[in-house]
């Protein structure tokens, strides 16, 4: 899987970037933060850059001289590629496998890059080429895992900043020099155009159906994450639970000397991590592997992770994750007490879990970040039987909701269905959930979707239970982004819980707490 190796292509040996893009016309495609940073970097290297958006706003933004600017959609941009003089294209993680764009480029001879493409190799360009990247992907649980993993490395003393996918461009790490080592995150979108990189130690954490418009079909889907563990040197780890992980590792192009490395939720096998009971064991890194585990930590070390703060609610997938970051940690050479002071350390980011609000024994849980059937599914499976108010719907992608609704019907008292078109919830519910109480949620501001999804939820909620943004869907239909349905989530819960609270001290015969 490495690069392009017909003439005129940029593949060469470290050392050379430099000396290769100076002068050279290079296409960027995509002005977010990432394309801006690669813009930037582009600069220092001495490249004459053309960039595309389809915005203007984000190409009056930049804030560095480029050779040309155009706004165009995707035609349009690729009809004016077909005729730049661009050699090289660098693409924001947006742009479609399967859209005009990369189709352009391919039949053209341009060489496309991921921006990770191009910072593994300003890294191996720059004064310390030996930085480790430790690299992770997965349809779920990604940026869970990539946090905990830098908090553990932090904790060993070193400088890991979280990079990728998590919302920092890995090249502005590479840019300031300062990592000891990098916590990557990959999309499947960034892996299909990244070549040459050569991870310390990798991980796809799990795969299901998900982005496959983007990707043209499942298996393109599944291809594109096998390619985290291209060219890793010391540890290719897998989901043990997961077989297509597993079948991964079977058929990746490892350098020599690699291992195979399982994380489980059961006992952990030699060259496994795992549970032994309460217990996250390591029996993959240390020298006595063959005959005995050493703890790493507990789950009641991650117990600030869960619902109300209550090991009891700990959700399976986060220990899984926890033990994945751990054996990446590891193969850096991490100690396990730097895994347990990570872990600890850990604070989840915003929409992931998070509880928001608690009064008159409900829990409410934004995991508004939940934008797939997979990890919905994760969460819901964590709450004791029948506790579950469960906030669902918005942009499908395309997905199915039948399977979701069969599994996680036991652990449901209700669900709230909100969405622009929520015909295929409402049929998975009718079908897998019948008698379950369901509420439709109008389309409205978002402002008041919210509202009236917490207005819903609160009057099925019983003490005891949870009421959990857990959507399964994309915001996009009705929301700016999931972080805006997070908040708005917490915002509507939080004045809930409040008037609640005063309602409760106004009624009658209420007395004053002294």
């Amino acid at each position: 899987m490495s690069g392009s190796s017909a003439p005129g292509t940029l593949t060469a040996s470290a050392g050379a970037l430099r000396d290769q893009l100076d002068g050279a016309h290079v296409a960027v495609v995509g002005l977010g933060r990432t394309g801006r940073a690669v813009v930037d970097a582009l600069a220092t290297l001495g490249a004459r850059t053309h960039v595309f958006d389809s915005r203007e706003a984000s190409i009056e933004a930049l804030g560095t001289s480029v050779v040309s600017a155009t706004v165009a959609d995707g035609d349009a941009t690729a009809a004016a590629l077909a005729q730049s003089p661009a050699r090289l294209l660098i693409v924001s993680p947006g742009v479609p496998a399967t859209g005009p764009v990369l189709r352009t480029a391919a039949a053209a001879g341009i060489e496309t890059w991921s921006e990770i493409e191009l910072a593994w190799r300003l890294q191996q360009d720059s004064r310390r080429p030996d930085v480790p990247w430790l690299t992770l992907t997965g349809t779920d649980g990604k940026t869970t895992t990539v946090g905990m993993l830098s908090a553990i490395l932090e904790a060993q003393g070193l400088t890991a900043p979280a990079v990728g996918n998590i919302g920092t461009p890995a090249i502005e790490a590479v840019l300031a020099g300062s990592a000891d080592a990098l916590a990557v995150e990959l999309s499947s979108f960034q892996l299909h155009t990244t070549r040459t990189l050569s991870p310390l130690a990798s991980a796809c954490l799990n795969l299901a159906a998900d982005h496959l418009d983007w990707h043209g079909g499942r298996e393109a889907y599944a291809a594109d994450k096998a390619r985290v563990y291209s060219r890793t040197r010391l540890a290719a780890v897998y989901n043990v639970a997961d077989d297509a992980t597993q079948d991964m590792v079977r058929q990746a192009d490892v350098v020599e000397g690699c291992r195979a490395v399982g994380f489980t939720l059961t006992t952990p096998g030699l060259g496994q991590v795992g549970m032994v009971e309460d217990l996250l064991v390591d029996r993959a890194f240390h020298a006595e592997r063959r005959s005995s585990g050493i703890e790493l930590a507990t789950s009641a070390d991650l117990a600030h992770l869960a619902p109300g703060g209550r090991t009891e609610n700990l959700p399976s997938h986060l220990l899984a994750d926890a033990l994945a970051a751990a054996a990446l940690a590891r193969a850096a050479g991490v100690d396990a007490e730097a895994v347990v002071a990570g872990l600890r350390a850990y604070s989840p980011g915003a929409h992931r879990i998070v509880t928001v609000a608690e009064a008159d024994g409900v829990t409410w849980v934004d995991d508004s970040k939940a934008t797939n059937p997979h990890s919905a599914e994760a969460a819901l499976t964590s709450l004791p039987r029948g506790t579950g108010v469960w906030i669902c719907g918005g942009d499908t992608k395309g997905a199915e909701f039948f399977d979701l609704v069969r599994v996680v019907r036991p652990h449901l008292r209700g669900a709230v269905v909100i969405g622009k078109d929520q015909s295929d919830i409402l049929a998975a519910l009718a079908q897998e959930a019948p008698g379950l109480p369901v509420a439709r949620v109008s389309d409205a501001s978002p402002e008041d979707i919210s509202a009236a999804a917490v207005e819903a939820a609160g009057a099925m909620a019983r003490s005891g239970d949870t009421v959990i943004l857990a959507p399964a869907c994309a915001s996009w239909d009705q929301f700016s982004s999931y972080a805006q349905r997070g908040d708005l989530f917490a915002a509507a819960a939080q004045a809930h819980t409040r008037r609640n609270s005063t309602r409760s001290a106004d009624a009658p015969g209420a007395q004053e707490q002294l």
